[in-house]
């Protein structure tokens, strides 16, 4: 009878492998994959679980399976490589400290002109100033010309790369 390797041995390898290379190609691009990396947590749970039953396999089949030497090899590595998937994504990145120059939580932003929906160069200064054409609110019983409404402008910030 000829040795062999088992199958799942050779599958476990490729999944976990595939694993932070989908994850660097294509999880990164959606918010729900990027910030909880939890498909390529997935994966790698698949891909060790299929390392691990290999294992079983070559052991447990000594006289069929070629896999003695290799499984742990191959299972010792996986378990090395998200050890330092999930190291780096689930601890060191968050580590990285606040910006410097960003502004504080109710400081007040240094004034910016961007463009709007339809193009047009829209200032925080005209942002902030009230506006003349608000209408009275229900029952307030004031003429529409004595309202005024102040207006807001939240900023949010996003910390990356891109």
């Amino acid at each position: 009878m000829k040795r062999r390797f088992p199958r799942t041995l050779w599958y476990g390898l490729v999944v976990v492998l595939a694993a932070p290379v989908l994850y660097l190609a294509l999880f990164i691009r959606f918010p729900i994959t990027r910030d909880v990396p939890w498909a390529s947590l997935v994966m790698f749970g698949v891909g060790l679980g299929l390392l691990l039953h290999g294992l079983l396999h070559a052991y447990r089949h000594a006289a069929t399976s070629r896999g003695k030497v290799v499984a742990p090899i191959a299972l010792t590595f996986s378990l090395a490589l998200t050890a330092f998937f999930c190291w780096t994504l689930l601890y060191q990145a968050r580590q990285i400290p606040d910006s410097l120059g960003a502004p504080r939580v109710g400081q007040m932003a240094p004034d910016f002109t961007l463009p709007d929906q339809d193009g047009r160069p829209v200032s925080l200064a005209q942002l902030l100033t009230a506006s003349p054409d608000a209408v009275a609110p229900a029952g307030a019983g004031a003429p529409a010309d004595a309202v005024q409404k102040a207006n807001g402008v939240v900023l949010v910030f996003y910390r990356g790369y891109w």
